[in-house]
């Protein structure tokens, strides 16, 4: 894909955020892709092509009466999304599809349609991690952050930091779900759901959902939107379980996914103006900042600490609030997708002055798969 050539002309969430128990998880799909398809100013009968994590593909193409000729399910976990741009963006340049919808929906909070979890007992999971307590989501982040503290240095004050750099953005945004004031004092105060992570150090659960239009370049000058164009994108794995890292203390896929897109799109850290890194733990936007190369190995904790990543700062990092304050209905991508897409387009709930480029770091998994995209206001 020549950077520029695709961009996204449509975007959009469901009506609302949070807490939404008569809604279940396709309606929220689809009622994210009708708004999107009113962003954009596009009927059903313009799309060829749907994207969303499982089944739900096929049952928003459906539900809808799409009749796609190329479909995406790709299911890796937060990040999924993050890849179904990339794979669009491939098909469009290829040939093998013109507009492609792209789908999120989950009833995280309410459970309404959401499959029900279960670890087999002959899974890498249930073999090596399970035997020793490695059970909820939060206790496998433990595994690393905890490594990465220690070689670091990095303090408990640190780690909520970064929780409150979230909130201080989530207190301006009216879709927020958390937007109480939040200190570092509040948090290391707070009770522990699993050592070292407090509560507001953990990640939201909320239904909601979102999408966006994806389509050629050509095409995007024609429509209602300003376009967001694709610059540059990569994906890659680590280990399906976190035990089995190469290095605790930096995400081998962090650092793969994003070499790809800056390489694709022939940018550097010093050309991005806007930084979108999944949180669905404290630890997360520190790990992306290293891995990704806008700071040093063991500078990231102190790099937030210090305010570099709050509104004014150097680096807005997560500006509608994160996974941590804004939402988080379990796979998250698609909301920091949606948050870049805003602020290039001007349009934020708390808006960055002079934001040209954004780069957006997915996670799937515990560090399990990394997705990397880097945006553009405009064409390069």
């Amino acid at each position: 894909m020549k950077p520029g050539s695709v961009a996204i002309v449509g975007c959009a969430e469901s009506d609302s955020l949070g807490k939404i128990p008569d809604h279940s998880a396709l309606q929220l799909h689809v009622e994210s892709a009708r708004n999107a398809l009113a962003d954009a100013g596009l009927s059903i009968g313009d799309i060829d092509g749907v994207a969303a994590t499982g089944n739900f593909a096929i049952e928003v193409a459906h539900s809808m009466g799409i009749q796609p000729t190329w479909v995406d399910t790709t299911s890796v976990g937060g990040c999924s999304y993050m890849l179904h741009l990339r794979h669009a963006a491939a098909a469009i340049t290829a040939g093998m599809a013109t507009t492609v919808l792209i789908t999120h929906g989950e009833s995280g909070r309410s459970r309404n349609g959401a499959p029900g979890y279960m670890i087999e007992d002959f899974s890498p999971w249930g073999l090596y991690e399970l035997p020793y307590g490695v059970g909820g989501l939060y206790s496998m982040f433990t595994v690393p952050v905890l490594r990465f503290m220690h070689t670091y240095g990095v303090t408990h004050e640190q780690l909520a930091s970064v929780a409150v750099a979230q909130r201080t953005w989530a207190e301006k945004n009216e879709r927020a779900f958390a937007r109480d004031p939040l200190t570092v004092e509040d948090v290391v105060n707070s009770p522990f759901i699993a050592y070292p992570f407090h509560r507001a150090e953990c990640c939201l659960i909320t239904d909601g959902g979102g999408s966006i239009i994806v389509t050629s370049a050509e095409r995007a000058t024609d429509l209602r939107r300003p376009p967001v164009y694709l610059l540059g994108s990569g994906e890659a794995s680590e280990s399906p379980i976190v035990s089995q890292m190469a290095d605790f203390t930096s995400a081998r896929a962090f650092r793969a996914s994003s070499a790809l897109a800056f390489a694709q799109a022939g940018l550097t850290v010093h050309d991005i103006d806007h930084l979108m890194v999944y949180d669905a733990f404290a630890h997360l936007p520190i790990y992306g900042l290293e891995d990704l190369g806008f700071v040093g190995r063991g500078e990231g904790a102190a790099f937030i600490a210090e305010g570099n990543t709050l509104p004014g700062g150097s680096l807005p990092m997560n500006t509608n609030g994160g996974g941590l304050s804004y939402t988080h209905t379990g796979m998250y991508g698609m909301f920091a997708m949606q948050e870049a897409i805003r602020q290039l387009r001007g349009e934020a709930a708390v808006q960055v002055p002079d934001v040209h480029t954004s780069f957006v770091q997915g996670v799937g998994g515990m560090f399990m798969a990394a997705a990397s995209l880097i945006f553009a206001d405009a064409q390069p």
